[in-house]
């Protein structure tokens, strides 16, 4: 095998590995930053050692016992250092007998524990939201900060900054490295859960740049909720977020056309949907369902917003959308997490039911809302309702003022297209 295809075995094991050993470092050493550190050294010699003597026959277990390794020279270093105090010396024996065991095992029983651990740890409140974010997709991804710094187009030294301020935050917050429980866990839960949501919703709908998505954005949100919903089998959300991303990364191949150029839902090849996405999102929605009922609970705000991608999903041809359906459910969203951009989203679905004018009255009165004075979807919105109302210079503005606020090139040129028919559309009414 040559050094080249050495080099990328390694880098595909460390993608799909890291976490798992990240984890477990993390329970040995009691320190994050520390942890992701000795995963780091073990690559590296990965990468000087492999070439020359070649690929071992099972490759992440290597990585887990060299890694280890590290770790434990570390804590034998550490207690010849603190000898003196008994109490840390203490410490550092009992973590170095729970650790001598299992020395030479890479897949270990506690391995799943140690990983949803590292969930809530990278995700854990303490943070921003952005070194959440950073945190995460370093630990749990295993991209570098130069690939999270291109996937959301800032500088790679804001993300360096981030992963390390969120590091140091960690342990002087002295943040235990434990599932939390009670009232607790369902907070942490959500934070985590919002992490990957945010992470999804960037890949799907790219907040600025010349993509309309990035589907490596995606593709790594879908991973992770994947992976938190085989730590965490009875959490309803869980499997709701899972199944949202499930069935809307279904569309992919249908959001562009050939060019790259956006494809607006009702506007899509429906054929180039994914089935095999939409069925294991719409089994996730139906585990969501049933663990809901299992405890006499309702639908969360993920599954609420998962049932109405499986609508779009059902439905073979636009026409056949149950947008009463639709309506309903986010008047229920709306319900349990009211939010303008929710409230949004709910004047789409009640246009689409009950005709342009209703949901250009719920769209209006958002006009004042603070937390929509430069989101760029407001004006579209009520350009889109404004044009099917034969009110075209009115939806012109809107649709020029809404290509103002976004950074995205795609969507901008889409929006100016659409603020250019409806010029040209008044044109025609007056000749």
């Amino acid at each position: 095998m040559t050094a080249s295809a050495v080099q990328r075995t390694v880098e595909a094991v460390w993608r799909i590995e890291s976490a798992r050993i990240i984890a477990v470092l993390t329970r040995m050493l009691r320190d994050v930053g520390l942890a992701e550190e000795m995963a780091q050294e073990a690559l590296v010699s990965a990468l000087e050692t492999w070439p020359v003597r070649g690929t071992p026959d099972n490759p992440a277990a290597w990585l887990m016992t060299a890694a280890k390794h590290r770790a434990l020279d570390w804590l034998r270093h550490r207690k010849l250092e603190r000898e003196r105090e008994p109490a840390l010396t203490c410490e550092i024996e009992g973590l170095l007998q729970d650790a001598a065991p299992d020395l030479e095992r890479a897949v270990e029983d506690k391995i799943g524990d140690d990983l949803l651990r590292l969930v809530f740890i990278a995700c854990h409140p303490v943070l921003p939201t952005e070194g959440r974010v950073a945190l995460t997709l370093r630990l749990l991804g295993g991209l570098t900060t130069e690939e999270i710094a291109r996937a959301f187009l800032v500088p790679e030294p804001t993300v360096a900054q981030r992963i390390v301020r969120a590091k140091r935050t960690l342990a002087e917050a002295r943040v235990p490295f434990e599932v939390p429980s009670g009232h607790e866990l369902v907070q942490r839960l959500e934070s985590v859960l919002q992490v990957i949501y945010l992470i999804y919703n960037e890949g799907y709908a790219a907040s600025a740049g010349a993509d309309w998505m990035r589907p490596a954005l995606c593709d790594e949100a879908l991973r992770l909720g994947r992976i938190l919903a085989g730590l965490a089998p009875r959490e309803p959300e869980v499997h709701g977020l899972v199944a949202l991303m499930e069935i809307q990364s279904s569309r992919a191949r249908a959001r562009t056309d050939a060019k790259g150029v956006p494809v607006l839902l009702l506007e899509q090849d429906r054929s180039r949907w994914d089935q095999l996405l939409i069925r294991r999102g719409l089994a996730a929605l139906a585990r969501a369902d049933e663990l809901c009922r299992d405890h006499g609970r309702t639908l969360g705000p993920y599954a609420l917003q998962a049932a109405i991608a499986a609508c779009h999903a059902r439905a073979r041809k636009a026409e056949d959308t149950d947008w009463h359906r639709i309506a309903a459910l986010y008047d229920a969203l709306a319900q349990i997490a009211p939010s303008p951009v929710i409230e949004l989203n709910r004047a789409v679905a009640v246009a689409m039911a009950f005709g342009p004018a209703a949901g250009l009255e719920i769209a209006d009165a958002l006009r004042d809302e603070p937390a929509l004075r430069h989101y760029h979807l407001l004006p579209s919105v009520r350009g889109d309702l404004l044009a099917k109302l034969g009110r075209l210079d009115e939806a012109r503005a809107e649709f020029a003022r809404a290509a103002t606020l976004t950074q995205n090139e795609r969507e901008q040129a889409l929006l100016l297209g659409r603020a250019a028919a409806c010029l040209e559309g008044v044109a025609a009414l007056r000749r």
